[in-house]
């Protein structure tokens, strides 16, 4: 059962730490899947590693947080070549799909040449969710800031643009992450921009912001624009804490 309207769940998080595990899923992954509407039976979520090139080691440790969550994950890989032959179709069997974090310019580069973006659009507009951390935040607004190109934070513009907004990623936690957005807004190389501290998400349905939500206590999500005289206005909005905290 999908969704019953296009969403996105974009965030700084989703991982946690855990005493048996390298990672346990977090409050906002679970949210991911509350945003399915599954129910009576196990939640289906596709992990993309696209972005750190598809590291089977994490691929492994996430199929452990989801034996742990109660969740069936399929790793859809595309190093050396795609291990399905019907991507489109899978994606569309799906309840979620989880992005990872690291590279955004590498990923956008790589779905490019594979024809990803038309299927994630069919699969968004199908009512599965469409969420991630990081690169996996950025990859479904226009454009944000990454340091794909090296340490000197720079714009990346060619998001594949279902949400037709900037968007800016840990926030809080890394010094350049504010002035560089600030920058770019006020230059015009962004638009409206919505930004995560670590530990946030931003919920969507179809292109309409609906609420944040953290899975950490005291952070918060903000929306960065222009305003008429040509600088820029930040303004804070404040998160609702989700469950399943202790």
């Amino acid at each position: 059962m999908p969704a019953d309207r296009p969403t996105i769940l974009a965030t700084s998080g989703g991982y946690r730490p855990d005493p048996r595990l390298a990672l346990s899923f977090g409050p906002l992954v679970h949210h991911a899947v509350e945003l399915a509407g599954v129910t009576d039976r196990r939640p289906r979520l596709t992990y993309v590693g696209t972005a750190i090139g598809d590291q089977r080691s994490v691929e492994a440790h996430i199929h452990e947080a989801a034996r742990q969550a109660g969740f069936d994950v399929t790793c859809l890989e595309l190093f050396p070549m795609p291990n399905l032959e019907d991507i489109a179709g899978h994606l569309l069997a799906q309840d979620v799909v989880w992005v990872q974090g690291g590279s955004v310019a590498n990923l956008l580069a790589v779905w490019e040449v594979h024809g990803l973006g038309p299927m994630f659009r069919a699969a968004w507009e199908a009512g599965v969710v469409l969420a991630g951390v990081s690169a996996g935040s950025i990859c479904w607004f226009r454009g944000g800031c990454t340091d794909s190109f090296g340490p000197q934070l720079r714009a990346v513009t060619n998001g594949l643009g279902l949400l037709p907004y900037g968007n800016g990623v840990h926030y809080d936690s890394e010094g350049q992450r504010r002035p560089t957005i600030h920058r770019l807004v006020e230059a015009g190389v962004l638009g409206e921009t919505h930004c995560t501290d670590d530990g946030v998400g931003l919920v969507y349905h179809g292109t309409e912001l609906i609420e944040a939500v953290a899975e950490v206590p005291g952070k918060g999500a903000y929306v960065v624009r222009r305003d008429e005289g040509g600088g820029v206005v930040e303004h804070r909005i404040e998160p609702r804490l989700l469950g399943g905290l202790g």
